[in-house]
């Protein structure tokens, strides 16, 4: 066996991998790198308020507080609701938060220059997957009928969007528009919503310079919502589906006011969800706090993982407080723990539905942070077409493997993780679980892959008032 020396200097080479992203050709300049703390005391800021919002996604804040992982690593740390993702970001932005359970979009976003003005990185990633799409009861009711069956009579998964086309037909011929909701123009919601509904070839519309509607040329039109209020406004007949993360999608299914129809993993594979979040100054100024913060999440997703779940059931009763998501247990339960309940008595397996820990999860790959770019220009977010270089150096600025790292090592080194536990990489994932629509998605050619759906924007193409040109 290798000594822990050894295998450390081999997680040591995935660092310098991941921060140059030498298969890309990036020539752009590294940030300073902090050096790990030398023990949990000494913090330059030892007192820590966190934001989030209720979402199951934010378990490894909630599992790093009340398993005492942030106390271990010398840090007294409150965990604060937020009202929506802008008000949570513009904590971040302006100091009143120290970090945040965040969309990784928003960081994102940052770094191409069509969010915050200030600096926000994303050090480690929250989770995978973890969301879904959830259509009224009075729109499942209209299209159940016409879906594939199986031989037991249920509804033959993944459903496409194409289902929805007489609906939304039926609907423009009366006047009204078809509304779904999302929570955030640069979420994973919107972004998963839209690739569903054109690969089922209906448009949902493009942004506009400026614009965050994104409504330009769409037969379905979306809207922000935020999480919690999203069964809500379904129940109250002003939006007619929805793209959210759990628990409310559950949500719906526990109140019989809607259907979840299809989970992120078989829209656009495998895409990371939510990081945590925090600007580039605090992390430059705080440099130990910011790795006994990354050692205190990664060992909570290790634990939110570990054996396959054991631990999901203590999990929820955590996340079932009112301080953290709120919900009830069962409500919660029905997407914890590897099943997703898409309506009364029709529970599925789920294995890669939210995942903190396992293949990876927490590791924040450029490549999960392109497939967000390519979104963002394919629906006009970016306004005009980008080399492929723009992506790469872009997704760097974002993404920091190697903050990651370093807390991965001192880890390592204290023997509370094991080297396995860490991917040996060059900052790009391999994808293997399907788009719903065949596509694959090359990160180290994301210019092509942008351009290249049926509908969306092509190479050249910008968005005006009259439509794309």
């Amino acid at each position: 066996m290798h000594s822990k020396f050894v295998l450390i200097a081999s997680l040591a080479m995935s660092l310098a991998a991941a921060s140059l992203i030498t298969s890309c050709g990036s020539d752009t300049a590294s940030a300073p790198v902090a050096k790990p703390a030398a023990s949990t005391t000494g913090v330059e800021k030892p007192n820590l308020k966190l934001g989030f919002i209720k979402l199951t996604d934010m378990a490894p804040l909630a599992i790093a507080k009340e398993k005492g992982f942030f106390a271990e690593e010398g840090l007294s740390v409150a965990l604060e609701p937020q009202a929506n993702w802008k008000v949570l970001l513009d904590g971040v932005a302006d100091g009143q938060l120290d970090g945040a359970h965040m969309l990784a979009g928003q960081p994102i976003a940052s770094a191409a220059g069509i969010g915050s003005k200030v600096k926000i990185i994303a050090p480690l990633s929250l989770d995978i997957n973890g969301k879904g799409v959830t259509i009224s009861n009075r729109v499942y009711d209209q299209i159940a009928a016409d879906l594939p069956k199986d031989a037991d009579g249920k509804i033959v998964h993944p459903v496409s969007a194409a289902a929805l086309k007489p609906v939304v037909a039926r609907m423009k011929s009366q006047g009204k528009p078809f509304k779904m909701g999302m929570v955030f123009p640069v979420s994973t919601h919107n972004y998963a919503l839209r690739y569903w509904l054109a690969a089922g070839g209906l448009n949902p519309g493009y942004y506009l310079p400026g614009d965050t509607a994104g409504t330009t040329g769409a037969e379905v039109q979306l809207s922000v919502t935020p999480p919690p209020q999203m069964p809500t406004t379904l129940e109250a007949g002003t939006i007619d589906g929805y793209s959210v993360g759990e628990p409310w999608n559950q949500a719906a299914v526990a109140k019989k006011i809607g259907v979840p129809i299809i989970v992120d993993p078989d829209i656009a594979g495998l895409t990371g969800e939510k990081v945590f979040g925090l600007t580039e100054d605090f992390a430059s100024k705080n440099p130990k706090t910011t790795q006994a913060l990354l050692r205190a999440l990664i060992r909570a997703a290790k634990w939110l993982d570990a054996d396959d779940g054991k631990n999901r059931a203590e999990a929820v009763k955590i996340l079932a407080q009112s301080k953290y998501v709120g919900a009830d247990e069962k409500v919660l339960m029905a997407s914890m723990t590897g099943k997703f309940t898409f309506g009364q008595g029709d529970t599925r397996d789920t294995p890669v539905f939210n995942l903190f820990f396992s293949q990876y999860a927490s590791y924040p790959y450029y490549s999960d942070a392109i497939w967000y770019l390519t979104q963002m220009r394919r629906w006009g977010q970016i306004a005009e077409a980008k080399p492929d270089q723009w992506y790469f150096d872009t997704a760097k600025a974002a993404y920091r493997p190697d903050l990651y790292l370093l807390a991965a090592e001192s880890l390592i080194a204290d023997g509370k993780a094991e080297p396995a536990d860490f991917p040996q990489t060059d900052g790009f994932r391999v994808y293997t679980q399907p788009a719903i629509d065949g596509v694959v998605f090359d990160a180290k050619q994301p210019a092509a892959y942008a351009g290249g759906f049926a509908i969306g924007l092509k190479q050249g193409q910008t968005v005006t008032p009259a439509g794309v040109k």
